[in-house]
């Protein structure tokens, strides 16, 4: 293969984008793992962090912006979800970090923290790098969050990007994050890597129970499931591009030879609930499995009594626990069947549900009543080994409402109970089968990524070349000396 057309090849697998510099400090309490991800990121200048709850995603963005700041001299944002930017404070105090909370949108000395909800108060223009804490945040390339962050950190030369799920179910949805870092746009990655799958594919690849599922479902609703496929050309440029610019891990082993010997996770004792219904619903004479969101809401509202009965006694002999609900009528009945138990919900303002959950990870409420979609991203509640749930179709919210308390550093088995009616026996088979799904899934981003690294740096050592072939290479010299002289 000729050299120029090797270097074409290589200008279109989309691999180049190193805007950073050579980081220049690291805390000593970093583990080896986390400094090499530091690094890595301040030589990118713009980098997705894929690690997952309790990995130390907070002292290395901490460690990242400091590295901005003695490099640029200008400040850095960091933005979170509602109420870990308290936390944020106290880890930069810990590492040795100037961090300061913003509420008004005015920039503080060195690092500011404020929330995804008051972004649109800050100025771009303030700040020489943005950190973005649970990036999936973003991930929903339709929606008015990931258009306004995204404008957002386009105007910021440097950028980083933390998250513990990459949607490892959905592949394309990496390409809202790779837009935001500056990388190919979302419809630029479809376009490159992935193609539409017809309606024939679609129903050759259908189980039965998709089938079945899927005449219960609108033609329009179901020609959006499933679209978009990974070209059968694409599959490893694809993962060479994104490992160009993030780097995904469970444990410190998954990016080298790091030991894993502080990052093992305590036991998890499951409990599954089938709650039974008193009543059958109206026009039946027993429970039927609920199809659809309308018969399943109307589940749930029709079992609140029985359900908020069971979560009452779960939780009642718990030092501390968390339950997560889905309804604002679920969230009120169990802030009074539960003694000592605060509920934030959608209706408060953010100064009160910041107060009332850092009320909870103070230890001054038992009970923390809440959804998913309020404090179920970055909040540390290693304080708490017991989770009450309610059985979702989304595994990520399911993933991200345990792992708040089940993560590394944590000290004691975690208790988990998960909750289902009669009715919603689909529902828990779903989440079963996504949980299941996403496991092996991120397993195999994390296997594919580390394959497809590309090399950095250039070799330190020189390789030495053995005496006997120096005396082959002499004998081939006088070899074709002679020869030319015998010719002439």
């Amino acid at each position: 293969m000729s050299g120029v057309y090797h270097d074409f090849l290589y200008r279109k697998q989309q691999l180049d984008g190193y805007f950073g510099f050579e980081a220049t400090w690291t805390p000593e309490m970093l583990f080896p793992f986390q400094r090499y991800l530091v690094e890595w990121a301040c030589r990118k200048g713009r980098a997705a962090i894929f690690a997952d709850c309790g990995m130390g995603k907070t002292p290395m963005m901490l460690t990242w912006a400091e590295n901005v700041i003695r490099k640029t001299n200008e400040r850095v944002l960091i933005v979170a979800p509602l109420a870990v930017s308290h936390q944020i404070v106290k880890e930069g105090e810990k590492f040795g970090v100037e961090v300061h909370r913003s509420t008004d949108g005015k920039p503080k000395p060195n690092v500011t923290v404020t929330n995804y909800e008051r972004l649109w108060k800050f100025s771009p223009e303030d700040y020489g790098g943005v950190v973005c804490d649970e990036g999936q945040i973003i991930r929903h390339w339709s929606g008015a969050t990931q258009k306004s962050v995204t404008r957002f950190l386009c105007k910021i030369k440097y950028r980083l990007l933390c998250t513990a799920t990459p949607a490892p179910n959905d592949f394309p949805e990496m390409g809202t994050v790779s837009e935001a870092l500056g990388e190919l746009t979302y419809s630029d990655m479809l376009a490159t890597f992935f193609r539409q799958m017809g309606d024939d594919e679609k129903r050759k690849n259908a189980t039965a129970s998709d089938i079945i599922h899927s005449k219960r479902l609108s033609w329009r609703v179901l020609q959006s499931f499933g679209q978009w496929v990974l070209k059968a050309h694409a599959f490893e440029p694809f993962w060479k591009w994104v490992s160009s610019w993030a780097r995904a891990c469970r444990k410190p082993s998954d990016l080298g030879p790091y030991d894993d010997t502080h990052f093992v996770l305590p036991k998890l004792d499951r409990f599954d609930h089938v709650v039974t219904p008193r009543t059958p619903p109206p026009g039946f004479l027993f429970t039927v499995p609920a199809f659809g969101l309308n018969q399943e809401r109307a589940e749930r509202r029709r079992t609140l009594d029985e359900r908020s009965e069971l979560v009452a006694e779960l939780t009642k002999d718990s030092d501390s626990a968390v339950v997560w609900c889905h309804l604002n009528p679920e969230g009120d009945r169990l802030e009074k069947e539960i003694p000592g138990a605060v509920q934030v919900k959608g209706s408060q303002s953010m100064e009160e549900k910041e107060e009332l959950i850092l009320a909870f990870l103070n230890g001054q409420a038992r009970v923390l009543v809440t959804k998913a979609k309020i404090a179920g991203l970055g909040l540390n509640m290693q304080h708490c080994a017991h989770v009450v749930t309610f059985v979702d179709h989304s595994y990520e919210k399911f993933y991200q409402c345990v792992r708040r308390c089940w993560r590394f550093g944590q000290k004691r088995p975690v208790r988990l109970d998960v909750i289902a009616t009669e009715g919603e026996v689909n529902v828990k088979k779903n989440m079963d089968r996504k949980e299941s799904l996403a496991s092996t899934m991120f397993d195999q981003i994390i296997r594919f990524m580390n394959q497809s690294q590309v090399r950095e740096g250039k070799a330190t050592i020189q390789t030495e070349v053995p005496a006997w072939l120096h005396s082959i290479k002499s004998s081939l010299t006088d070899m074709r000396s002679t020869t030319a002289t015998a010719t002439r």
